[in-house]
């Protein structure tokens, strides 16, 4: 008689933390959005992710104390662990993509980004030793497809940085599913906010102590809505997804939020036609119907 209730709750949590990860890619996706806006006043990556992380900052710091207060303590190890995630999840992978957005769309961005969910996938199989299932690659598959119409126009040869752009934004997919790996083991046992929190601490140090070595200080002068946009990029963009992420990832594991966060490039998509004025066209529509469907498929995959 317990049987069903318990099943019917694992169903319940899976699809809790299914909800979770689509919520964090659609607000981490609008990074490509706002980024771009940034960049209309001649700012460089460097300065745009040193603001993003002055400004986000403060809320990874207060969340760090409080969690210091009420947790057992690390061990060396395990700092040490927390801060090399940092540094590739949240420092260089972020650093890789803003860079790569200053030479290729954004569209072409999103779709670099979207090998993420196979480079998890692949890590687990050869690393891990992790069986991938039917569904897992049915749904990645169909949300491959989808991204393909709904991105193909946006993805045009030429230009001279092209192929820089790319390679930054695909080292950056790279890193992030490494993160997403590394952090889905630690965290079952420090704990998805405390682990967040301290990994956003240290990326953020690296990536405003970045901008201090390599820009000069006068550049901390911009105009008000680049103070605007990167309170937004910080707080909507960094802060709630990142937790959002890791909450996820707890639930659901790794491969599951990662391939998840397909929704977040198809998201972006409306996103760009509200805030940009971009137009929507069938092909797009199609594109994102079959995401969608990939998405659907994954909130199939048995508990």
């Amino acid at each position: 008689m317990s049987s069903v209730p318990a099943h019917s709750s694992a169903r319940q949590d899976f699809l809790y933390g299914l909800a979770i990860a689509i919520l964090g890619a659609v607000l981490f996706s609008a990074k490509a959005i706002v980024a771009k806006l940034i960049y209309r006043y001649d700012v460089d990556a460097v300065t745009l992710i040193a603001f993003r992380m002055i400004f986000a900052l403060p809320f990874f710091a207060a969340v760090a104390f409080w969690q210091a207060g009420k947790s057992a303590p690390l061990t060396n190890g395990e700092r040490v662990r927390i801060a090399v995630l940092g540094m590739v999840g949240y420092y260089l992978s972020s650093f890789f993509d803003f860079l790569g957005l200053q030479h290729i769309s954004a569209g072409l961005e999103r779709l670099i980004l979207f090998l993420t969910p196979s480079f998890v996938l692949l890590i687990s199989a050869v690393f891990l030793h992790k069986k991938i299932t039917r569904v897992e690659w049915l749904a990645l598959g169909t949300a491959y497809l989808g991204t393909v119409l709904v991105f193909l126009h946006d993805v045009r040869l030429g230009g001279a940085n092209v192929g820089l752009g790319s390679a930054f934004v695909l080292g950056s997919a790279l890193l992030y599913a490494l993160y997403l790996l590394q952090s889905g083991q630690l965290v079952r046992r420090v704990g998805a906010i405390r682990l967040v929190a301290y990994a956003m601490c240290a990326a953020s140090v690296a990536c405003i102590l970045q901008f201090f070595v390599l820009r000069p200080v006068s550049l901390l002068a911009q105009p008000t809505p680049v103070y605007w946009l990167s309170l937004v990029n910080a707080v909507f963009c960094t802060v709630f997804p990142v937790f959002l992420t890791m909450v996820a990832v707890a639930r659901v594991g790794a491969p599951t939020a990662s391939q998840a966060g397909m929704i977040g490039p198809v998201s972006t998509l409306f996103m760009g036609a509200v805030i940009l004025g971009e137009p929507v066209t069938g092909i797009q529509l199609a594109g994102t119907a079959l995401v969608l469907a990939g998405i659907y498929l994954l909130s199939r995959k048995k508990t």
